[in-house]
């Protein structure tokens, strides 16, 4: 049994842990055992990634957001942020679903999850590779930030000025930087009709 070469930094269920542990009587308890011993993280319920101690490899919150609940892709400000378009911030892993609103917390940090229409969802998702060792599916920068725009209660943008008031002083976004390029996936964005007002003002500000 090699937990490390097999196993890795990908979160994996009771049942896949019980194979490679093993013909073992009381598998639940040395599972347990190894959760205590700080070989395994517990995620939630069944749900458990490798201790970077043990593994010695960094653990994506991205990877472990997408099994967390699905299906669902990294989105609003985490997916800004990994892609440097806003400062970091660490300790809450956002993404979006086409279930209810959820949040976990875990040892990792939380993670949560926002709703949105299902004809939406599929819009603007890719499957980003790191360092040939797995994948995530997460937002591209425009699905992002009309995700943001879309879920964020109370937001009423009508006019441009605001709309940059917004992403420069309230996101911290340059602008100067064209952070925002796929002008398809605003459009088709616009076309599912949530806040498809502010979503039009984000396409003519970006065109």
């Amino acid at each position: 049994m090699n937990l490390i070469e097999d196993i890795g930094v990908i979160p994996v269920d009771f049942s896949a842990i019980s194979n490679f542990i093993g013909d073992f009587k009381a598998p639940k308890d040395k599972i347990s055992k190894l959760e205590r011993s700080g070989t395994f993280i517990r995620l939630k319920k069944g749900l458990f990634v490798l201790s970077p101690e043990y593994s010695k490899k960094k653990i994506s919150k991205e990877l472990v957001a997408n099994h967390l609940l699905g299906p669902s892709y990294i989105s609003l400000e985490s997916a800004l942020a990994y892609y440097g378009i806003i400062p970091e911030r660490a300790y809450t892993t956002r993404s979006v679903t086409i279930k209810r609103k959820k949040a976990f917390s875990t040892p990792l940090g939380i993670f949560e999850y926002l709703s949105v229409p299902n004809a939406y969802f599929p819009i603007g998702i890719k499957n980003e590779l790191n360092n040939n060792l797995f994948a995530f599916l997460i937002a591209t920068p425009e699905k992002a930030i009309c995700d943001l725009i879309l879920t964020t209660s109370y937001l009423r943008i009508q006019s441009k000025k605001a709309m940059v008031e917004y992403l420069t002083e309230d996101l911290r976004i340059d602008l100067s930087t064209k952070p925002f390029s796929d002008l398809e996936i605003l459009k088709e964005c616009i076309e599912t009709g949530r806040k498809n007002r502010e979503l039009k003002i984000l396409y003519e500000l970006i065109r």
